[in-house]
């Protein structure tokens, strides 16, 4: 036992640099793909009104990532402060939208998380949860747009406007079925590959979307408004829904030419101008994802260095409580 305790952490240390390499490589790479210098032309020629407001909704649509983690406080419940599990999902987040999921969504996540104090399994739960709290709100919204018939699918694309339809029809379904399990379900508890899991009240449930919800039409304002409002905005929304998607399959990080390619063809009919178009993706790149990407890197390492700190004191509490 001795023996294997220094060989547990040797290999926990080399897991923990090769970790960060990853992340290093992973940045380098997806700065290369960027071009930045029309990137900066993009952000110095656009409205100013336009921009303020985008970047009011780019810090809402943080803060709603942040209540996802903290209604994961609430149905795991332990009791990490509020401050710390918003600091952590803001990080996560803004590395699981640029670097994808496996980075920000799992691996940043368990390691804060647990160097916080949490064990794994109560991470598990916290991380299925968030992801359950934003696609749920996602197939509301794609339900509604989707069944009435938002989104005008061109004649030449992979599915027709009928195939939508029906696509929308099946998500209100899956929601209804979920709000009815959350309410009546009798068999509330389910053991899956050794973590327990728990049906939430229908109360959660309505708070999982609302929340959810609330932030995929954050992200679809903010293209709105850095398209200056060209286009119909549920017509904006239901494209950034069909991109999301698109953006998961072809699992490209931040959506790399996924979501350039369906904005272009969706809305090549709105009289809008491909390069509209093209400026308010570059301006949305770095609002809401790069300029994220920064700040969180910083919150990273002050988390990294203060993190026994705060597990010393977490420990602590919950050892009172």
């Amino acid at each position: 036992m001795a023996k294997s305790k220094p060989r547990w952490k040797l290999a926990k240390k080399i897991l923990t640099w090769i970790f960060f390499i990853a992340v290093a490589v992973l940045l380098v790479l997806y700065a290369q793909k960027v071009n930045w210098e029309d990137v900066w032309k993009v952000i110095r020629d656009y409205n100013r009104t336009a921009l303020l407001g985008a970047v009011a909704l780019v810090i809402l649509s943080y803060l709603l990532y942040g209540c996802y983690d903290l209604l994961g406080r609430a149905y795991c419940g332990h009791k990490l402060a509020k401050r710390q599990v918003m600091l952590v999902s803001f990080i996560c987040y803004a590395f699981n939208l640029t670097l994808s999921t496996w980075v920000g969504g799992i691996g940043m996540r368990y390691r804060l998380y647990s160097r916080l104090g949490l064990p794994s399994s109560t991470i598990t739960r916290i991380f299925s949860l968030s992801i359950t709290t934003n696609w749920l709100g996602y197939i509301l919204l794609g339900g509604i747009l989707f069944t009435f018939g938002v989104v005008d699918i061109p004649q030449h694309w992979y599915i027709d406007d009928t195939t939508l339809r029906i696509v929308g029809v099946a998500l209100l379904l899956f929601i209804a079925f979920y709000l009815w399990a959350c309410a009546f379900a009798k068999r509330r508890h389910f053991t899956i590959k050794g973590q327990k899991l728990v049906i939430p009240s229908w109360k959660f449930a309505v708070a999982q979307m609302v929340i959810s919800s609330a932030n995929w039409i954050a992200m679809g304002a903010i293209i709105w408004l850095l398209m200056g409002e060209q286009a119909n905005f549920f017509f904006v929304l239901g494209v950034l829904l069909v991109s999301s998607i698109a953006g998961v399959i072809v699992h490209i990080p931040a959506g790399i030419g996924v979501l350039e390619a369906v904005f272009l063809a969706l809305l090549a009919g709105e009289h809008v101008s491909q390069g509209v178009i093209i400026a308010a993706l570059l301006a949305y790149r770095v609002l809401y994802y790069f300029l994220p990407l920064l700040l969180a890197l910083i919150g990273y390492l002050v988390l990294e260095g203060r993190a026994k700190k705060l597990r010393a004191k977490n420990e602590k509490a919950m050892a009172k409580g």
